[in-house]
């Protein structure tokens, strides 16, 4: 952070956006501690960040748009227990409810950048997307860089508190996927008994 300044705090974030497994909520709390600490500036460190999470979300709303509607379908065809028409009930969701998708999605671990997938196979308007990505990942970028900065020495505290949200999310996540396959499974035995 000290040596590559508000810009490589950016291209982390970038980064963060397109392997998710480098956690935001380090790299975040770190740019605020380094601002408080006078090594960075606190405005640039926004700026910086949030360009990095609007380039990282273009990288994949560009893997979205390259495979588009039918190799998605195409793949997801592939996926044990996923049919046809879940696909078209979710490209239906998204029709309805993509904008509010993108910007909130900026929030949520993991979510994160998996929603600029779906976002680019149904080729939602890019200033749209630019737009709403830049607004959610401000906000999110910004509170955590406020804790890193307000908490000082004690920035670390911040990824605590997040990997209990993180995993919350990914609880309720792993449940709903868990009812579907269970939903799945029922409804595709009731099928074979039927014919």
């Amino acid at each position: 952070m000290d040596t590559l300044g508000a810009p490589g705090a950016g291209m982390a974030i970038a980064l963060e956006s397109v392997f998710p497994p480098l956690p935001s909520e380090v790299i975040l709390p770190l740019a605020g501690f380094s601002a408080g600490a006078g090594k960075l500036n606190l405005a640039a460190a926004v700026l910086w960040t949030t360009a990095g999470s609007v380039v990282g979300a273009l990288v994949l709303y560009w893997l979205g748009a390259w495979l588009g509607r039918d190799r998605t379908v195409a793949l997801a065809s592939k996926v044990p227990l996923v049919k046809r028409r879940d696909m078209e009930r979710a490209e239906d969701w998204f029709g309805r409810h993509g904008r509010k998708a993108v910007f909130l999605g900026r929030m949520v671990p993991v979510f994160r950048s998996l929603i600029s997938v779906p976002a680019g196979v149904e080729r939602m308007p890019l200033p749209t997307f630019v737009g709403l990505t830049a607004l959610g990942s401000a906000i999110w970028n910004t509170a955590f860089i406020m804790a890193g900065y307000a908490l000082g020495e004690n920035w670390k505290e911040v990824s605590g508190h997040v990997a209990t949200y993180s995993k919350l999310v990914l609880g309720v996540v792993a449940l709903a996927l868990v009812a579907f396959v269970i939903r799945r499974l029922i409804r595709s035995r009731n099928e074979k008994r039927r014919e």
